[in-house]
């Protein structure tokens, strides 16, 4: 069974930083592209970023510049370092992997997920 564990999320103010972490579990990370995701009360889950199995990645318009995935296949962990954060980026926050060959920026195009991290950024 694969597992997804999210942390790091936090209270932080405007323009402060943080780091999530993604632990997977169940299988070798390598397998899997990962994307990150985040909900926000009252709207949809949307793209935040994606890292493939070839450390490709692409972001959305809302954090490019600002946030960077990476990835450390030997410790079956993946990073979301979110700098310069904003009020909007408060939401919670949640990774989650495929082993398809076509992997999209939607949600349907991913099969495992983690619990979701809270990150709130205060003005």
């Amino acid at each position: 069974q694969v597992q997804l564990v999210e942390s790091g999320g936090g209270l932080v103010q405007t323009g402060e930083s943080l780091t999530l972490s993604c632990v997977v579990s169940g299988r070798p990370l390598s397998y899997y592209a990962v994307g990150w995701f985040r909900q926000a009360p009252g709207k949809e889950r949307e793209f935040v970023a994606r890292i493939l199995r070839s450390g490709n990645v692409n972001y959305a318009d809302s954090v490019k510049d600002r946030f960077t995935t990476s990835r450390d296949n030997a410790k079956n962990t993946v990073y979301l370092q979110m700098n310069i954060l904003k009020s909007e980026d408060t939401a919670v926050y949640y990774c989650a992997v495929t082993a398809r060959g076509l992997v999209t920026k939607t949600p349907d195009s991913y099969d495992y997920w983690g619990q979701g991290t809270q990150v709130t950024v205060s003005d």
